[in-house]
């Protein structure tokens, strides 16, 4: 793997300028904008279609979702994300290199980068350091949005890396797996508010890691040594099962992305994550210092 391909995760600037240069994006190289803010302050799809990456596709996160399910972003079935990547131009062995426009740097992109994985595609990375940092060190944006020719895709579930809410409910006597919680520490204690019509708090007997310890204040992922220390510190093993858990099962594929990093392939996600387990939990199985009155 070339120096510029930063890690089994993750791609350069430099690389994916490169790539760009080498040839047209198309089946063989994948780029997809994934940029989406939740509570909606910004306009993803809109920002996309005035500057973008050249090439890059537009990555709906509330498209390609079970719109079924009353939690939020949870995983379409197989068929719905095979067609709607198909429709993106994409096929099973394109190489898919997703970002986001977030200030943190890499957001939305781990979520999109974590579904490919558990539908069982091989070549998905992020690119380190998002569009912010891809514009900052002046490389082409346009506006012109590709039409890609649609491609046959075929996705297979590794449920191994979904979590349902049943799965966590008996891990709280069974302890089958250590469970992170990815949201920040206010979020996740209940002092600060959690977004929409929940109140904050944790699932008992999880970690608090917020994901934003991953990344420099640039918007990069932190190295792999930091990255190791992070997880160490907080006691966690990973060469034990790891699931991880957060408001709705977005910034959790963060760690997943780190955990990755470090040669852990089977860190698992609860999709439904805090917003699921708020409406289903008995009260005794939510821990929070939230007062109602707030």
């Amino acid at each position: 793997m070339s120096q510029q391909l930063l890690s089994r995760a993750l791609v350069s600037r430099s690389w994916l300028a490169g790539a760009l240069k080498k040839g047209q994006p198309g089946p063989a190289l994948r780029v997809l904008d994934a940029s989406f803010y939740y509570p909606p302050i910004r306009d993803g799809r809109k920002e996309f279609n005035e500057k973008h990456i050249p090439g890059a596709l537009y990555f709906d996160i509330d498209e390609c979702k079970d719109k079924t399910s009353p939690y939020e972003v949870m995983l379409p079935s197989e068929s719905a994300f095979a067609k709607y990547v198909g429709n993106l131009g994409i096929n099973n062995d394109s190489h898919v290199v997703v970002y986001d426009a977030d200030q943190v740097g890499i957001y939305y992109s781990a979520r999109v980068w974590w579904m490919f994985k558990v539908f069982g595609h091989k070549k998905v990375f992020v690119l380190d350091g998002g569009f912010r940092n891809w514009e900052k060190e002046g490389y082409p944006v346009t506006s012109e949005v590709a039409k890609p020719q649609p491609e046959t895709y075929k996705a297979v579930l590794n449920s191994s890396l979904v979590k349902k809410f049943e799965d966590i409910q008996r891990n709280l006597s069974s302890k089958e797996f250590q469970l992170v919680d990815s949201r920040p520490a206010g979020r996740y204690t209940g002092t600060d508010p959690e977004p929409g019509e929940i109140f904050p708090g944790h699932i008992p007997g999880s970690i608090n890691l917020p994901f934003t310890s991953f990344l420099t204040e640039d918007g990069f992922e932190k190295t792999p040594d930091e990255i190791q220390r992070l997880f160490q510190d907080k006691g966690i093993d990973l060469k034990k099962p790891l699931t991880i858990t957060c408001r709705r099962g977005v910034t959790a594929c963060q760690l997943a992305l780190a955990s990755y990093i470090l040669g852990k392939e089977d860190t698992a996600i609860y999709d439904g994550s805090w917003y699921e387990w708020f409406h289903r939990a008995k009260p005794e199985q939510k821990v929070t210092v939230w007062k109602s009155e707030k």
